[in-house]
């Protein structure tokens, strides 16, 4: 299939009512208003094709972005297409969300994300600390650095309150997710949240909230899964 059959088939399955809600999480026009159920369906039907998902990604329409995301081969992207759509990336959604997950699931994961941590542009460093919270919730200990990440996470506690908002918001999930997927950092983890103390951050007009690390810990360890990896970094 071509790009310009998939924009003509997920068109008419916009909706205003979810259009709202893609405005209140930030997301910016040109968009359809396409539910991720139905996105999904199609991810199914496509499975991956790198061509098409960098052609969908190219429309600059946020529906088409995000199913770019879900069917990219991620093995096949390169370090350019990885930082054009870092780059291109205009909303939470995509910066936090798709992005990340394929970049993640690729070849180039590690190295992008420490690059774009030190980007001066929000969105692309907010694309690098959610790199690395797919990173840690996907690889095996065994493949991460340790040490690194207890760096990152010293990096955290430093510098999270002089960071942009939605930037606080990403950092915070980190340390979340560090001590979450990665038992050998879960009590620096926590201890590193409790010198942070409450994080800020300015939801906007969702219902969205900004969960404290230890909390999230606690509960991953009330249902067993602390340590326990993903399958996939996309969901």
């Amino acid at each position: 299939m071509t790009a310009a059959e998939i924009l003509a088939e997920i068109e008419p399955l916009g909706a205003e009512s979810y259009r709202k809600v893609l405005r209140n999480h930030g997301v910016p026009e040109p968009m359809f208003g396409v539910k991720i159920e139905a996105l999904k369906k199609i991810q199914k039907r496509i499975k991956m094709d790198y061509q098409l998902a960098l052609d969908l990604f190219d429309t600059g329409i946020y529906d088409a972005q995000y199913l770019a995301g879900l069917i990219a081969d991620d093995a096949k992207m390169s370090k350019a297409d990885l930082n054009r759509w870092a780059e291109k990336a205009n909303c939470p959604t995509l910066s936090e969300s798709a992005v990340p997950w394929v970049a993640a699931e690729g070849r180039f994961g590690r190295e992008l994300a420490l690059k774009w941590i030190d980007s001066g542009r929000e969105n692309v460093a907010i694309a690098g600390w959610a790199t690395l919270i797919s990173l840690v919730s996907i690889k095996d200990d065994n493949e991460l650095d340790i040490e690194e990440l207890a760096g990152l996470l010293d990096r955290v506690r430093t510098t999270i309150h002089q960071q942009p908002n939605r930037l606080r918001y990403i950092m915070n999930g980190f340390v979340s997710a560090a001590g979450g997927y990665v038992v050998l950092l879960t009590d620096l983890a926590i201890a590193t949240a409790v010198e942070i103390g409450k994080v800020t951050v300015d939801m906007g007009a969702t219902a969205c909230a900004v969960r404290y690390p230890p909390d999230v810990i606690e509960a991953m360890r009330q249902r067993g899964t602390l340590g326990k990896k993903r399958k996939s970094a996309k969901c």
